[in-house]
């Protein structure tokens, strides 16, 4: 609760649209957006979205939709992109961060192609605040370099101060003050040269913020009051709010409570009035925090409950670090111990994957690494303006040695400088050849170690491969089937697994924590505790099959309420099969079931929580059916529905592949499993795999 509103310019700079709106009345606009067709219509709706986005992110959200859908019906690249761009701006002050980025993953796709690398420079930016917000740190690092390289590529000054800005903001939340300081004057500087007074208010909020989080009062207020003072002078009301909020909390600090109270009650008015939902959420937790500091449990309980609940609609782990402090405090007063105490819990853990040891790290690293890159280009320009003067200067010692050197005495200075020239060549050579030399040994000592290290995990394969059950089953009780089984790497993290009991069948689809080495060690201990389990006289549904598996886990893998690193599992999906009246029962945890009779297609949703340990340990559900002759049955992984490909590259889905299964069902099985690997390689195309596929297909 004592963190302060810090919200970065998201947008850098405005795109050049047809009107500018400093000259244009919005009447106006709005009166030619209605008469206009074509792209003169697309191009004034997203001038109005641009207009809309500081005052009315749902007016801006609509304008961009409507010029979507024209621009698509029209097939103007340049529309669909702008309007996605603009999409992803007003989803994201909506709190949609996830529909935002894919919306800015596809603009930035089509500007790449039409060469737009200032529009993409934008939309990486833009990106990365969405990452921070989510408390993805390294994602939010990476996507600001992309955005800050393009942007010093095009000497886009104004859009360099506002990505400058951000990566400020980035340093301030991980507590590294002087770096952010550092980023912020930098941004300043720039603003303050172009007369950008929305982006100098701006800046100029963030110092104070930075000030603040240091409790250097004095200084904060000075640079909170002159951000609000050039806020209001534009009527930039989203400003204007955060500012009224940032005052709040320098009020609250200083115990002047009813003064912090006003300030939020106007910055509320502001937020509802604009639907800006993640400043609504903030202020509303800095109220019930002030009447928690009255002594008001009562009133401070209502709306921190509602900040909390709009908090978990939006995901964002800062927002629901603060909402969870305040509240979890209040139950405390309440004595309501048994409410409070999962809240304190959640606090900890959303303050953990904002800062953490790791972040902070990445984050050095990373900024480090640009200033090193921005300093060595510096020092290259310099060296070949270096060059170049030497050069002229030797070729000026050479016309005036020409000029008046004659006869035997130019001969022999000239025959110097071949000796020396041949002499310097010689050592140069020598050099390069003991480098070359040196390098060779090194390349072939890493060539080793990195053979070796192969030939580990190629072994490592083998003992898994040994471990799986072979794909061609030769019982009679197993049924006609395929197994398509792709690993991302040599070894894998899914795994098959069967087992036969008197007249049942077992058969089960697994997937693992993780992939590689880690997910392989998962998946030979899940097939150790199958094996194991079934072991025993009595014959287990697959539920209690799932629910002895979990105490298993969580047993071995010493899996408490006090380790919250330790979360490694597995989903599965498990089926049994009665052979001799072909009734079937099944569990799965997370992975569903798939059953096609007849053309038809039934999804068997499973249980919404994986096998390890949670602190609500509810047992798995059973499922029965009965099954006729050449029915369907298909177990399935995440990782075919998961992985990214297509023209757009986006996700396959799980829509796709249960209509791909509905379309496939009436071929051979081996046809099936040909169909279904030739499909994900085409959807791949040039992508890396990015987890491992299994997928089981039954006939009974």
């Amino acid at each position: 609760m004592n963190s302060i509103y810090k919200y970065p310019l998201l947008t850098i700079i405005c795109l050049i649209t047809t009107f500018a709106f400093a000259d244009v009345n919005i009447d106006s606009l709005e009166n030619y957006t209605i008469k206009s067709d074509g792209k003169e219509k697309i191009e004034s709706l997203i001038s109005l979205s641009d207009y809309y986005q500081s005052s009315d992110y749902k007016k801006s959200l609509s304008h961009a939709k409507n010029a979507l859908k024209l621009s698509t019906n029209l097939k103007y690249k340049l529309g669909i992109a702008k309007a996605k761009n603009n999409i992803g701006y007003s989803l994201t002050d909506l709190g949609e961060f996830n529909e935002a980025l894919d919306n800015y993953q596809e603009c930035i796709f089509i500007f790449k192609e039409l060469k737009e690398e200032n529009r993409v420079a934008i939309a990486y930016n833009d990106m990365a605040y969405i990452f921070q917000s989510q408390g993805l740190v390294e994602k939010a690092i990476e996507n600001y370099i992309k955005s800050l390289k393009l942007l010093e590529k095009l000497n886009d000054k104004p859009s360099i101060a506002a990505c400058l800005n951000n990566i400020g903001l980035l340093y301030q939340d991980q507590k590294n003050y002087s770096k952010a300081l550092e980023y912020y004057k930098k941004s300043l500087n720039t603003k303050e040269d172009l007369g950008n007074e929305k982006s100098i208010a701006v800046s100029l909020n963030n110092i104070g913020s930075l000030y603040f989080d240091q409790d250097k009062f004095i200084e904060a207020e000075e640079f909170f009051f002159k951000s609000l003072t050039k806020r209001k002078k534009i009527n930039d009301k989203q400003g204007i709010a955060q500012s009224l909020t940032n005052l709040a909390a320098l009020s609250r600090k200083q115990k002047q409570y009813t003064t912090s109270l006003t300030y939020l009650t106007q910055a509320h008015a502001i937020q509802l009035e604009i639907n800006d939902n993640i400043g609504i959420i903030n202020t509303m937790s800095s109220i019930g925090y002030i009447y928690i500091l009255q002594n008001k449990p009562e009133k401070a309980k209502d709306i921190l409950e509602t900040s909390y609940q709009l908090a978990k609609e939006i995901g964002s782990p800062a927002l629901i670090k603060d909402a969870t402090a305040g509240l979890s405090s209040v139950y405390k007063d309440l004595n309501q111990y048994e409410k409070a105490y999962p809240l304190i819990i959640e606090h900890y853990r959303m303050s953990d994957s904002i800062l953490n040891v790791d972040n902070s790290r990445k984050l050095t690293q990373i900024g480090l690494q640009y200033e090193f890159e921005k300093k060595l280009h510096k020092n290259e320009l310099a060296q070949v303006k270096k060059n170049l003067e030497h050069e002229i200067e030797i070729k000026d010692q050479k016309f005036i040695t020409y000029s008046f050197a004659i006869g035997l005495g130019a001969l022999i200075i000239l025959t110097i400088v071949i000796l020396k020239a041949l002499n310097a060549k010689k050592i140069a050579n020598q050099k390069i050849t003991k480098q070359k030399i040196e390098i060779e040994e090194k390349s072939d000592k890493l060539e080793l170690a990195l053979e070796n290290i192969t030939d580990s995990v190629k072994y490592a394969k083998r003992i898994q491969q040994a471990l799986l059950q072979e794909e061609k089953q030769t019982s009679k009780l197993f049924p006609k089937h395929f197994i398509y089984f792709k690993p991302k790497d040599i070894v894998s993290g899914d795994f098959y697994w069967s087992y036969e009991k008197e007249d049942f069948f077992y058969i089960a689809a697994v997937d693992c924590t993780g992939h590689g080495v880690p997910g392989a060690f998962m998946s030979m201990l899940g097939i150790s505790f199958l094996n194991n389990i079934n072991s025993q006289k009595t014959i287990l549904s697959p539920a209690e099959i799932l629910n002895e598996l979990r105490s298993k886990v969580i047993e071995e893998l010493h899996q408490t309420n006090k380790d919250w690193s330790s979360r490694d599992g597995m989903d599965i999906s498990l089926v049994r099969i009665n052979t001799k009246n072909l009734s079937i029962e099944w569990a799965g945890a997370n992975n569903s079931l798939i059953i096609i009779t007849n053309e038809n297609l039934t999804e068997i949703k499973a249980n919404r929580f994986a096998i390890n340990y949670s602190e609500n340990l509810e047992p798995f559900t059973n499922h029965k059916f009965q099954l006729k002759k050449d029915d369907q049955i298909y177990l399935f992984t995440d990782g075919y529905a998961d992985q990214f490909g297509g023209e757009k590259e986006k996700k396959f889905k799980y829509n796709n592949l249960k209509a791909l299964l509905l379309k496939i069902a009436q071929e051979p099985l081996g046809k099936q499993k040909d169909i279904l690997s030739n499909t994900f390689n085409n959807w791949m195309g040039n992508l890396d795999q990015i987890d491992d596929v299994c997928i089981i297909g039954l006939k009974i």
